[in-house]
């Protein structure tokens, strides 16, 4: 089998939960909004100096973990999706609950890097090579925000686990870089006239929820929080978004490079606009942490309407109204 070293190893351990036949997906142009492959070329070259850039993933990776604990069970077989630094397949080790640790990534340097620690893939998120009912759990930390069909990854991502298998994943929520986005906006503006997509759009905090049972999992849960970095300058803050391989991907984005001057006017732009007491800039990355189960006959199951065998007003020691009447 050809591919980057220790893929050979690592396709054969896992040749069993394999599918044998890999369908292409279609996907149309209105549901392309991400260049996929200029993804995966922009983390091959960022995995050299990755270890300085790392910082946003690992914390992330870390707050992902702590979801983990408030679980009571373990997971003998799990796929991890964007290993990248491998801060989240670490921590989901020591944690103790994972088993076999499958960590992959889109771009084949990242996975190979992987291959040292265990069983590492190269895949595409868009199309997992998983057999149905084969896993028990899929994590994955800030490497789902690029995906085109994010409903049609999370249901491929439900069919791979077995009944009561476990999805816990971080993604980018719509709230991120929002001051970025602005500047870009005023600046561009102002030099050119015009403007074009800067900065992705990300999935909201609103939806993520109706992503997950429209995906098909059962008992989902989504929460948020915020991660706020600050910089001296919006270029330092460029430089991380490109030491992280996390620059535009949007395929309606303007082709020509930036100049100068709009560069110097985002910069002064987002000075002016955000900048803290102390000179520095701030710049915002909202998480959104989705968790989802895999429908079960043993999960607990909502009762039927008109079931419940004792009154709410009974237990609170207080009386109960009639619909319709009015109290008094």
């Amino acid at each position: 089998m050809s591919g980057p070293p220790g893929i050979e190893r690592v396709a054969s351990y896992a040749a069993p939960m394999l599918k044998r036949e890999m369908i292409p997906s279609v996907k149309t142009d209105a549901m392309r909004v991400f260049d996929r492959a200029l993804l995966r070329r922009r983390r091959e070259r960022a995995h050299a100096g990755y270890d300085g850039y790392a910082f946003l993933e690992e914390e992330v990776a870390d707050r992902l973990a702590e979801r983990l604990e408030d679980i009571r069970r373990g997971f003998p077989l799990a796929l991890e999706l964007g290993a990248r630094s491998g801060g989240l397949g670490r921590a989901l080790r020591a944690s103790g609950k994972v088993g076999t640790l499958i960590q992959s990534d889109l771009a084949p340097a990242w996975a190979t890097a992987r291959a040292d620690d265990g069983p590492a893939l190269a895949l595409d998120e868009e199309f997992l090579p998983i057999a149905d009912g084969s896993l028990d759990a899929v994590f994955g930390a800030l490497s789902l925000h690029w995906v085109n069909d994010l409903p049609g990854a999370l249901t491929q991502m439900r069919r791979a686990l077995k009944p009561d298998g476990l999805l816990l994943v971080a993604l980018l929520g719509g709230e991120t870089l929002v001051e970025l986005r602005d500047a870009f906006a005023e600046a561009e503006v102002a030099v050119t006239g015009g403007l074009s997509p800067r900065v992705s759009p990300f999935a909201d905090l609103r939806d993520a929820g109706g992503l997950l049972q429209r995906a098909g999992f059962a008992l989902p849960v989504v929460d948020a929080d915020t991660i706020t970095v600050t910089y001296d300058t919006a270029l330092h803050l460029m430089r991380d978004l490109r030491g992280m391989g996390e620059t535009n991907l949007v395929l309606e984005r303007r082709r020509a490079p930036m100049t100068r001057g709009l560069l110097e006017q985002v910069a002064q732009v987002y000075a002016e606009r955000f900048a803290g007491p102390d000179g520095r800039i701030p710049a915002r990355f909202q998480i959104l942490y989705l968790t989802g189960w895999a429908p079960a006959a043993s999960q607990p199951k909502p009762l039927r309407p008109g079931s419940a065998t004792s009154r709410l007003a009974a237990a609170l020691g207080g009386s109960e109204t009639g619909t319709g009447e009015l109290p008094g």
